[in-house]
């Protein structure tokens, strides 16, 4: 009897020190807008290609001190063989700056965007038909403030979703621009043509330690730089509800991908949401407070969408001192004082830590975000287990 009650207690001293070694994975998801468009197709790259460029060094040296694990760049040009992201590793985040410890992304992406890619009409009613308001996305050139994925961890590009050429009238319900007397801003023919996506909607699935995590990244557009029709405001509120949608196999059954196919996301798939919304959610111009779709959304995680893990920094208070005003003070991620990028991970997923890179003036890194030298924007992560 006492060798079977030895027996039992052994296994169950082994069984405690197996589940003692079970480590959760703990990852740096993070959304940052970088800034690195150029005025002029293929600049970005001759900035890469020389090493030197002041701006793109500070870029380099914040994502080597806070060091995501699964990374997307906003405004990043956009070029067909992906040059740009081989010439941004290795002449600036495999080197060191400042005495930061140089990173390597093995797994990267550059997502066409439909910014720059003339449509042939009038798209703001102004009489000219080749401007860059009359591009699909607001743009000088085809791929202006494009995206893209840098990842630790394998992509899985088998699987890659886009939603690059869905037309903004197939959305039910779609909030199309118009007068009061209910008199389209766009014609039929626009109607017939014209994409939601500003830029692009991208489902990049990564898998992690054999867990695979849907990395659904966008950059709606601006909601201004138009008139009383709002045509912009209502663009960025239904390129926001495009992803609201799409995690709502209920709501999402219209949705279609870039092959035409049927599109939504299982309800089972974990997933973060990243990019920059341009949507604050008590300050700005956004239509019908347009980002709320998604941080009032219950399959997002409600910490870090709008309770105690949303992220925040000293420098944005410090900002919010000098340029007050309706957004949260800890809260903002840009320059002109509003909250607008985001990292939303699933329910289902844990967030333990998130914050916005813009240290304050005492910090020793404060010099990566003086003024605009960098990007107008800060980097904006959150560590997620599971």
């Amino acid at each position: 009897m006492k060798q079977i009650t030895c027996a039992i207690l052994l296994m169950a001293f082994l069984l405690s020190g197996c589940q003692a070694d079970k480590k959760s994975t703990v990852v740096r998801f993070a959304t940052f807008n970088t800034a690195m468009y150029r005025s002029e197709a293929g600049q970005l790259q001759k900035d890469l290609v020389a090493g030197e460029d002041g701006q793109i060094k500070i870029i380099a040296e914040i994502i080597q001190r806070k060091r995501p694990d699964v990374l997307a760049l906003q405004e990043f040009d956009f070029d067909e063989k992906g040059t740009n992201l081989q010439l941004f590793q290795e002449n600036y985040l495999n080197n060191s700056f400042n005495g930061s410890e140089p990173i390597d992304y093995p797994y990267v992406m550059a997502f066409r965007s439909n910014t720059g890619i003339q449509t042939g009409l009038d798209l703001n009613n102004d009489g000219e038909t080749n401007m860059p308001e009359d591009a699909f996305g607001f743009g000088v050139y085809p791929g202006q403030y494009a995206f893209a994925i840098l990842s630790k961890y394998p992509l899985v590009t088998d699987s890659l979703t886009t939603f690059r050429k869905f037309l903004w009238k197939d959305m039910p319900g779609a909030h199309l621009p118009g007068d009061e007397d209910s008199t389209m801003w766009y014609a039929e023919e626009v109607l017939d043509t014209f994409r939601l996506s500003s830029k692009n909607h991208v489902d990049i699935p990564v898998s992690i330690d054999g867990k695979t995590i849907h990395v659904l990244i966008a950059h709606p557009t601006p909601p201004g730089f138009d008139g009383e029709e709002d045509r912009n405001g209502k663009r960025n509120h239904d390129e926001i509800r495009l992803f609201a949608d799409y995690i709502s196999p209920e709501k999402g059954d219209y949705l279609y991908d870039d092959q035409g196919e049927p599109a939504s996301l299982s309800r089972t798939s974990s997933f973060v949401i990243m990019g920059d919304m341009n949507a604050d959610p008590q300050a700005g111009d956004s239509y019908r407070n347009a980002i709320n779709q998604l941080l009032d959304h219950s399959r997002i995680h409600p910490a870090p969408a709008s309770g105690a893990l949303a992220p925040s920094s000293e420098g944005s208070k410090v900002w919010h001192e000098e340029n007050p005003n309706e957004s949260h003070p800890a809260h903002k991620t840009a320059v002109f004082n509003l909250r607008v990028d985001y990292v939303l991970p699933s329910s289902d997923l844990q967030p333990l830590k998130s914050a916005v890179f813009w240290p304050a003036a005492s910090d020793s890194l404060s010099y990566l975000t003086t003024g605009r030298e960098g990007s107008d924007h800060r980097m904006v992560w959150v560590d997620v287990s599971w």
